[in-house]
């Protein structure tokens, strides 16, 4: 029984020792500044001078451009594996996944006709 986790114990316990490892060693060979130059509290933007403050407000369409990004990212990582597989999985998974598509497909039209992805 020792021996199947074994190579899981010693990983785990290596993985520990490595992480806190590399933290106590940052912390001890690391070096502090000795004057706190008020560039350090820059906003810090590609070397040019910043304009106006970091703390914006933006607009909530950005939110939601992002998040059906994220929706349709998620729907093609789900659609790769079953497309490569498609010949073992059957009837079935070809009509399951039909079901995914036309689902997320009517989310998208919900999303256009209610404007949420018109810029205005």
């Amino acid at each position: 029984m020792l021996e199947q986790w074994a190579p899981i114990l010693v990983f785990m316990i290596l993985s520990l020792i490595t992480g806190l490892g590399a933290i106590v060693g940052a912390w001890v060979l690391g070096t502090k500044a000795k004057k706190h130059s008020p560039s350090k509290r820059l906003t810090y933007e590609c070397g040019e001078n910043p304009e106006g403050s970091a703390w914006i407000r933006f607009h909530p369409r950005y939110y939601v451009v992002a998040l059906v990004f994220i929706l349709f990212d998620v729907e093609a990582v789900f659609l790769f594996p079953w497309a490569l597989n498609l010949k073992g999985l059957g009837l079935l998974a070809v009509i399951d996944m039909t079901v995914f598509a036309a689902v997320l497909m009517l989310g998208w039209v919900y999303a256009l006709r209610k404007g949420a992805l018109r810029w205005q």
